[in-house]
């Protein structure tokens, strides 16, 4: 039962078992389900990040239980790294300056997430590659996309403070 409920988790209920590119399904269903969460449900961001707590530090183990027999320790189907990896530019944006975010304002930066996202989670610049090359385990399965997620929120600190410059 637990291995089933492990392989539910790490493919996204299924997801990761698409045929092309599942990767980007599964980030692609991380920015609906996080829209859905914030925007139609309106679910506190404290509970949603208790949510992703939880996922994240359970992922360590249904990943490692779902590659343990597995010659490949980073397969396709694997996509909730994804998921936490996506995460984290969304939430951050979502609980940022403590405003109200427009349905329409949040679209945009959603989709702008999930282009630099899924850009740095194939081009893997240091440290995504080093988690990627070096730790064929859950830790590394999960750590490349958690740092593509930081390099999301670098690159838009970026912009906001050169756009800034810019403006002037």
């Amino acid at each position: 039962m637990i291995k089933v409920l492990n392989t539910l988790l790490v493919t996204m209920f299924g997801i990761g078992k698409v045929p092309i590119i599942p990767g980007t399904f599964g980030s692609l269903a991380t920015i609906i389900v996080l829209y859905f969460f914030f925007h139609i449900l309106k679910i506190s961001s404290d509970i949603i990040l208790i949510g992703l707590i939880i996922i994240f530090i359970y992922s360590f183990s249904a990943i490692a239980g779902h590659i343990k027999d597995k010659e490949n320790k980073d397969p396709k189907e694997v996509v909730i790294d994804e998921f936490i990896g996506q995460s984290i530019p969304i939430y951050l944006y979502e609980i940022s300056h403590g405003t109200e975010k427009s349905p329409d304002e949040a679209l945009i930066f959603y989709g702008v997430c999930f282009i630099l996202f899924r850009f740095f989670d194939i081009a893997k610049p240091f440290p995504v590659s080093f988690f990627d090359k070096n730790f064929k385990n859950s830790f590394g399965v999960i750590m490349d996309d958690v740092f593509a997620g930081f390099y999301v929120i670098l690159s838009l600190i970026c912009f906001m403070v050169l756009s800034g410059y810019l403006v002037k």
